[in-house]
């Protein structure tokens, strides 16, 4: 193969590579720990960096001295895309498909969803994450936002 046709091939690959879009590293900031929310309800989720095209989650909520939920949570990466299943109090998983991100912002949707439909998650600073939950309750439109911290081990 000639060093033309090498440059070619590899500037192809290139483009072919950005054209698919963020691939689950692009969602790294998010991994490590956050909390504790404030009082009197405590929220924190916890985030392994990706490995293996999965980044594994849980979360904790506690209210006056216990826990009141708990979610175990993953983004993985799919041959489709990138998708948040969650798994509130260990039921069967929900898939939200990624449907926007930024280096430091990324939204979920799943528009057949009861509620939430969309969850978002977006980093402020190196130390603050604020998360997101919205979609329709009851006839209403609802949005709940939650503001964490990083947590020092």
């Amino acid at each position: 193969m000639s060093r033309i046709t090498a440059i070619g091939v590899l500037s192809a690959i290139s483009l072919l590579a950005q054209e698919a879009g963020p691939t689950l590293s692009s969602l790294k900031w998010l991994a490590g720990d956050w909390g504790p929310g404030s009082e009197p309800v405590l929220f924190e989720e916890h985030w392994l960096p990706p490995a293996g095209g999965l980044m594994l989650g849980m979360s904790r909520t506690i209210a006056r001295g216990r826990a009141i939920s708990f979610e175990f949570l993953r983004i993985e990466q799919r041959p489709d895309g990138i998708f948040y299943v969650a798994q509130p109090g260990g039921r069967p998983p929900t898939a939200f498909r990624l449907i926007e991100s930024t280096p430091t912002s990324a939204a979920f949707g799943n528009p057949l969803h009861d509620h939430p439909k969309i969850i978002a998650y977006r980093l402020e600073g190196p130390d603050t994450l604020i998360a997101t939950i919205e979609g329709d309750e009851g006839g209403k439109h609802k949005k709940q936002e939650f503001r964490f911290r990083r947590m020092q081990p």
